[in-house]
C-alpha cells in the first residue's frame, strides 16, 4: 500500500462546513428549530454560507489542485461503464481521487445544492422573512422558486442517502474515505494506476485559494 496526499485543505474545509450548513438547514426546517427563536432566519443564514461554499467549490473545481478539479473526476460514459462493469465483477480499479461513479455523485450533489440555495434566495414566509432577491421578482416567480425549493429538497435527501450508502459500502471494503476527508491522505494499492495518483503540492494549496475564499466570504457577507 502507498500513502498519498489527495485532498487539499480548502477542499476538506469546504466539505465539512457544507455538511454543517446542510444539517442546520435541515434541522431548522424539519423540526421546531429549538433553541432558535426564528428558525427560518437561521435556515436562511445556513443557506447563505452554503452558497458561499459552493461558489468557492465551483471555481476551485476549475482552478484548484489535481484531484479537486472536475476534469480529473468527471469521466466519459464509456469509462464510467467500464468502471461499473469492473466493480460488479469485483475488480474495480483503485482511484486516488473520486472514481467515475463517485465523480458523478459529487457533480449531482453540487448541482442539486446549487439549485437549492439559488431558489432559496427568492422566497418569503409571508410573515417575518423575505430572502435577499425576493423583492426583485414577481410573486409568480417566487411561487415557482418555492416549488423548486421543495421538490429539490426531496431529491437532495435521496442524493445524500445514496452518498452515505456508498460510504458504508466502501467502508466495508476497507476504504477509509471519511478519514481521508479529515486527513487528506488515502492508502492505495502499490499497483494503482499512476494516472490516478498525482500527489498534491502542499505549499501551494492555501495561498492559491485565499483570493477565492475572500470572494466567497464577501458573497456571504453581502447576503447576510
Amino acid at each position: 500500500m502507498q500513502k498519498i496526499k489527495v485532498w487539499d485543505l480548502p477542499v476538506r474545509f469546504f466539505h465539512w462546513l457544507l455538511v454543517a450548513a446542510v444539517v442546520v438547514s435541515y434541522y431548522t426546517m424539519k423540526t421546531e428549530g429549538a433553541p432558535f427563536d426564528f428558525p427560518v432566519e437561521i435556515h436562511a443564514k445556513a443557506g447563505y454560507i452554503a452558497l458561499g461554499l459552493l461558489v468557492f467549490r465551483w471555481v476551485w473545481g476549475l482552478t484548484g489542485t489535481h484531484h479537486a478539479r472536475f476534469s480529473n473526476f468527471i469521466y466519459s460514459p464509456a469509462n464510467t461503464f467500464r468502471y461499473l462493469r469492473g466493480l460488479l465483477s469485483g475488480q474495480g480499479a483503485a482511484y486516488a481521487g473520486h472514481n467515475p461513479l463517485g465523480g458523478l455523485a459529487v457533480l449531482a450533489l453540487l448541482l442539486s445544492l446549487s439549485l437549492q440555495v439559488g431558489s432559496g434566495l427568492f422566497l418569503t414566509d409571508d410573515i417575518f422573512f423575505n430572502a435577499p432577491l425576493y423583492s426583485y421578482v414577481s410573486s409568480d416567480i417566487s411561487s415557482v422558486m418555492r416549488k423548486i425549493h421543495t421538490w429539490n429538497s426531496n431529491l437532495l435527501l435521496v442524493l445524500i442517502g445514496l452518498h452515505l450508502l456508498a460510504l458504508l459500502v466502501h467502508s466495508l471494503k476497507g476504504e477509509k474515505l471519511v478519514g481521508a476527508m479529515f486527513t487528506g491522505y488515502k492508502h492505495l494499492p502499490a499497483a494503482a494506476d499512476e494516472q490516478h495518483g498525482h500527489e498534491i503540492k502542499r505549499h501551494i494549496n492555501l495561498w492559491a485559494a485565499l483570493p477565492l475564499i475572500a470572494f466567497a466570504v464577501g458573497v456571504v457577507a453581502w447576503l447576510w
